[in-house]
């Protein structure tokens, strides 16, 4: 296929509000895409929408060349998502969350065990979620979203509040993935060091509209009064990015 994600022409309101405003976008697999923008950009929403979770107004969201409208089932599949704030239940040790979570795809105790071993919680079986740090638990929430070998990872936020060993212990993760599955991921994060890391490509969106969409490397010789993707960001939308 040649892209994982095709989003064209795609709108979205709430009442008086334009959230989304005629978008379009197209992901490779493989491809580690960082969403940016300030809050009340948009992103959530057209995050939402290429989850199957919001209906845009207009335009068409397809993903692995399918539409939520007719091909829901096949495409919850494809998709693994992990959100800021994962809400797991503290009485269950992390063998049995991630069980739970493996029935809702038919997977055994052998994928159980191989995502435990990915996400690096082998030692952490046996304890209960409550136990566990901030940073097992998101490591906890990425092997969820791996469980079914999904070809596109959403992920929003996923290193919020954790310390800088384990941020770097997720970026390993991911990397990995993209080496040696070809996984794609849509990123939307607070920290530019994570998106100059991870991503090949950077999209800045603000007030609904995106605007700026390439690598880093060519975002700033296009911009050159910008030597960073911070002073990039600050630039283009005349915010920080937490304003």
């Amino acid at each position: 296929m040649d892209y994982i994600v095709e989003v064209s022409g795609v709108k979205k309101s709430f009442k008086d509000v334009h959230a989304v405003k005629g978008v379009d976008l197209a992901i490779k697999p493989g491809e580690f895409v960082g969403l940016l923008g300030p809050n009340g950009a948009g992103k959530t929403t057209l995050v939402e929408m290429i989850e199957g979770l919001q209906l845009p107004d207009e335009g068409v969201i397809k993903v692995a060349g399918k539409t939520w409208k007719t091909n829901q089932t096949e495409l919850h599949k494809l998709i693994g998502l992990s959100l800021q704030e994962t809400k797991f239940v503290d009485r269950l040790t992390v063998f049995e969350t991630t069980q739970l979570f493996a029935s809702f795809y038919n997977l055994g105790t052998n994928r159980v065990n191989e995502v435990i071993e990915l996400v690096e919680l082998q030692e952490k079986k046996k304890a209960y979620v409550n136990n566990l740090s901030g940073g097992q638990r998101q490591r906890l929430a990425m092997g969820i979203a791996l469980l079914n070998k999904p070809l596109i990872l959403l992920l929003d936020e996923p290193t919020t509040g954790l310390d800088p060993h384990a941020r770097r212990g997720i970026w390993t993760l991911l990397k990995n993935l993209k080496d040696e599955k070809n996984t794609s991921l849509i990123l939307t994060t607070h920290y530019m060091d994570e998106a100059e890391f991870l991503c090949d490509r950077i999209i800045i969106m603000d007030q609904g509209n995106i605007l700026a969409d390439n690598t880093l490397e060519n975002l700033l010789h296009t911009y050159d009064s910008a030597r960073n993707l911070d002073e990039l960001f600050i630039n283009m939308t005349g915010r920080h990015l937490y304003d």
